[in-house]
């Protein structure tokens, strides 16, 4: 706009015939565009209402969605839960799956007790255990804790009494002690070092500049797969549940570190039901009881012993670990 202030005032005259004096232009100009300012910032705020609302069209999109585990309006009054874990009939289908992942599964574990769940990759075993801690709810049958069906507990209920140590661990960028914290928010300094000494991670993070305020980086980075892995563990011990889920929490793990955190999981499960989601088959041998899993159903239980006896899957299985041991000796 000055460009063409400056042009059209040049063509209406020429030295003293100059329609309007040289100090007046340069004030027009300045003037005008003191005007125009706020005219296009006004238009920016256009160009940002416009953008706003595409993003608060997605943002309330989501939020529309249906609710996939809805709490119950009257949940059931639990006591103090002592974890028993019961699967009665249970199945489960994913939308638009041709077949059920799961179907017609019988299981009863005893409050402190230990199951192990084995199979193939795709053979139901996670999504199993997800119906235990119901992160998925069932498509039939039903899964009750004490004697109490998982979908008539209350959240909070159902989040004190399982316990989950999944194969991939999330950790957020703060310190090792608020991550802990997540677990239980009003743990003791005492508390989260009594669960790192039982997760086998204390003396590391004793061992570090900044001790439990160290920041352990977005998703943990600064910590190594077994270091991650113990951590979790510790933070499942702070919450003390009565239940314990570990789903394959060390099959990504290098041998020396497996073991570092394979005791950290016994120690985690000393006095509680233990359901452990298990690919290598050397971490289940003293389970109480062992489920092999075939395309959704049972296919052999049993203990170890028992079920290498038989020479069906689970030896196939066992076998076929051994195998794989000595090819990478």
């Amino acid at each position: 706009m000055p460009a063409v202030i400056y042009w059209v005032t040049g063509l209406t005259g020429r030295g003293d015939h100059m329609a309007i004096s040289i100090g007046t232009l340069v004030a027009f100009t300045t003037l005008q565009q003191a005007l125009f300012r706020p005219l296009v910032q006004l238009l920016g705020v256009g160009v940002d209402l416009q953008s706003s609302m595409e993003l608060f069209g997605r943002i309330f999109e989501y939020l529309d969605l249906p609710v996939d585990i809805a709490e119950p309006v009257h949940p059931v009054a639990a006591g103090p839960v002592r974890g028993e874990v019961r699967l009665d009939g249970v199945g489960f289908s994913y939308a638009g799956s041709d077949r059920p992942t799961l179907n017609a599964i019988d299981v009863t574990v005893p409050a402190g007790r230990s199951l192990a769940i084995v199979g193939e990759t795709g053979s139901g075993k996670t999504t199993l255990s997800y119906l235990i801690a119901r992160l998925y709810d069932v498509t039939a049958g039903r899964v009750q804790i004490d004697g109490v069906d998982v979908r008539d507990m209350s959240f909070d209920a159902l989040t004190a009494a399982v316990g989950v140590v999944s194969q991939e661990t999330y950790l957020f960028h703060a310190s090792v002690a608020e991550n802990l914290r997540f677990a239980k928010p009003d743990a003791t300094d005492a508390e989260l070092v009594a669960a790192a000494q039982v997760a086998h991670i204390h003396e590391h993070l004793e061992s570090l500049p900044d001790g439990y305020d160290t920041v352990v980086g977005e998703r943990g980075y600064r910590f190594s797969g077994g270091e991650k892995q113990r951590l979790a563990i510790a933070r499942a011990v702070l919450r003390d549940p009565p239940i314990l889920v570990l789903d394959e929490a060390t099959s990504a793990l290098d041998t020396q570190t497996e073991q570092a955190v394979q005791d950290a999981i016994d120690a985690a499960s000393a006095g509680r039901t233990t359901i452990t989601i298990a690919h290598r088959l050397s971490t289940i041998r003293d389970a109480d009881e062992i489920v092999v899993l075939d395309q959704g159903e049972i296919a052999e239980r049993g203990r170890h012993d028992e079920l290498l006896a038989l020479g069906g899957r689970y030896a196939a299985l066992v076998n076929r670990d051994a195998d794989l041991v000595e090819a990478a000796l």
